[in-house]
Order: structure tokens, then C-alpha cells, then sequence
């Protein structure tokens, strides 16, 4: 593989930042489903990805700029051999995968929950990872050396990473998401049940070749984060703003949800904070449940209002609100 700083057009000393902003734009100009008739295009797609993986991590990285490993994260002279390790080395370097609309399932899948260490796993939209660019272990066989841990028998090779970014409604919903793999082929998934941040689905044999079979491609879940709704375990959250006529008098207000807008009762009297539930509008749970979204009124007055401060010169609050805290 070429140097990982020439594929993605920066400089050595380049900050992480400027590294993902040229990987970003990169992936937009050669990604497969906007060059389906250029071959040539996804060969450099998979390169700027595995670059970014490589740079993205500091460790390798760091191994890389010291000559530790040559541009497929592979050790550079490894008694001369240079197939390099599986899973967590160079040839399980992890493709980006894309969140988007998408029809239908695919076979083969076992969904698994997040596990691991989160820390710095989803820093962008492709962000990488320490253990790859979803940040979980990939395969653990010894994928370059043609012989597992078992006394002899062929090692599978390595399993292959993937991000995908899913949109948070599309995560609440459980919409169907389509990925590129490295070979440049799209698949649509459908998305698990439970599925939460860092979930991982895993398809069998779509990874690396090996001499005792085809490794696994492991698929780690983002999901975006929304202008308004928030995930709260199970349920969704929002902050919903009402006008002060609405809270005093009671109203019925239209309310966005993951699955569509709903009218929502305010009862009268209704003060900030007051929190309403909306049943099953929120993410699913293993056992095809879904959670609840909740509703925290937030009143909100208006800035400048000459016919509400005409009412107040008029009338005051004679209530003791802030006895209860000495006040």
C-alpha cells in the first residue's frame, strides 16, 4: 500500500482534523454508489479508507511514522515475512460504511450488544478507533500465518471492521441501512433489535480470505445525534416548548416523535419541567418492546410583549414558591 499521508493529500505533521476532512471528502468524491461505472473508483475508496484508519489511530499512526509498519499496518520485516497479523492488524483495517435508506434484510447476521472500551470510538462520522475503526476486537486468528492456535489447522482469515452511521430516527425505528463492503458491493441490513450506540452486527464471511475460510465483517453502530430528540436508555427525550397561555389554560399541541408527529394534551396549569409520556414512541428492546418518549414542557415567554407587561403591572404571583428552600 502507498504512504497513508500521500493517499488522503496531507501533510506528515497534519492534525487529526485536518486528516478527517480530507478522508470526508475523499469518501464523497469515490464512493462506489456515485461510480458504479468506475471501477478504478472504489480501489481508491478502499485505499483513502484504510489510510484513514491507519492515521485516525494514534498508536499506528505513531508505529507508521516510526517505521514500525508499512502502510497496511503490517509489521515492516517480520522474519521476513510480510503477510502481517488478522483481527486487530493490518489486514482487518476497517472500511467505512455509510448509513442511508435501504430495502430488505440480509442473511447471515448475528447481532451482538456494544462491549469494549468506548473511549475515543466515535469521534466523527468515520471516526477510527484504537482497535480498528469500530473500536472492538476483529478476528483473533493469526489470519498471515496459513495455521490457527489449534496445532496445525488452517487459520480463517481476518475478520473485517465497519462503521455504520445511523441516523437517530432511523436507529429508533429499526429503518433499513445500506453499507458498502471493501470489495465495493452494497448490502442492506436491517437493524437489530435493542440496537443501541456501539452495537455490533456480525456477517458471516464477509471478511478476509484464509486458508482454513473466510473471516467474519463486524459491524459497529453510530447513531447520529438529532437536532432535539435525545436516547435515554430505552426511552426518547425532548424538551417541548409551549407558550403560557397553553400551560395556564391546558392545550393540545402537535408533538414531533421518531415515528411521525402526534397530538399531545397539555393539561391546564402545566409549569416547566412537568414531564408527559408518550407509550411506545421510543427505541425497541430485545424482546420487541419499545420504549416510551418523554415530554418535558419548557414554557417560554416572549422577549418583548406590551400587552403581557400591561397584565402583570397589573397582577403579581402572591404565592411563597421558594419557602420550601428558605427563600
Amino acid at each position: 500500500m502507498a504512504d497513508p499521508y500521500n493517499i488522503l493529500g496531507v501533510a506528515r505533521g497534519a492534525s487529526e482534523s485536518e486528516i478527517k476532512s480530507a478522508y470526508r471528502k475523499l469518501a464523497k468524491e469515490l464512493h462506489p454508489d456515485k461510480n458504479k461505472d468506475n471501477p478504478k473508483a472504489a480501489d481508491r475508496f478502499a485505499q483513502a479508507t484504510n489510510a484513514y484508519d491507519l492515521l485516525s489511530d494514534k498508536d499506528k499512526r505513531a508505529r507508521f511514522d516510526r517505521g514500525e509498519i508499512d502502510g497496511d499496518g503490517n509489521p515492516t520485516a517480520p522474519f521476513g515475512y510480510g503477510g502481517g497479523f488478522g483481527g486487530r492488524g493490518g489486514n482487518s483495517n476497517a472500511y467505512a460504511a455509510y448509513g442511508s435508506g435501504g430495502q430488505g434484510g440480509a442473511e447471515g447476521f448475528d447481532f451482538g450488544g456494544g462491549g469494549g472500551d468506548f473511549g475515543d470510538i466515535f469521534e466523527g462520522l468515520f471516526g477510527g478507533g484504537r482497535r480498528g475503526a469500530s473500536g472492538f476486537g476483529g478476528g483473533g486468528d493469526f489470519g498471515g500465518m496459513g495455521r490457527g492456535r489449534g496445532g496445525g489447522r488452517p487459520a480463517k482469515g481476518a475478520n473485517v471492521n465497519y462503521r455504520l452511521a445511523v441516523d437517530f430516527v432511523d436507529a429508533a425505528t429499526r429503518a433499513s441501512q445500506r453499507i458498502t463492503l471493501q470489495d465495493g458491493k452494497t448490502i442492506d441490513v436491517k437493524l437489530p433489535l435493542g440496537v443501541e450506540q456501539g452495537t455490533q452486527m456480525r456477517l458471516a464471511g464477509k471478511g478476509e480470505a484464509g486458508p482454513g475460510g473466510t473471516g467474519d465483517a463486524i459491524i459497529t453502530i453510530e447513531i447520529r445525534a438529532h437536532p432535539f430528540f435525545t436516547q435515554d436508555g430505552h426511552d426518547v427525550r425532548l424538551n417541548l416548548p409551549i407558550t403560557i397561555d397553553e400551560a395556564m389554560n391546558g392545550a393540545k399541541v402537535k408533538v414531533p416523535t421518531v415515528d411521525g408527529p402526534v397530538m399531545l394534551a397539555v393539561p391546564a396549569g402545566s409549569t416547566s419541567g412537568k414531564t408527559l409520556r408518550l407509550k411506545g414512541r421510543g427505541f425497541s428492546l430485545k424482546n420487541g418492546e419499545r420504549g416510551d418518549q418523554l415530554v418535558t414542557l419548557m414554557i417560554d415567554l416572549p422577549a418583548d410583549d406590551a400587552e403581557l407587561r400591561e397584565f402583570l403591572a397589573r397582577w403579581s404571583d402572591k404565592r411563597s414558591i421558594r419557602s420550601a428552600m428558605g427563600g
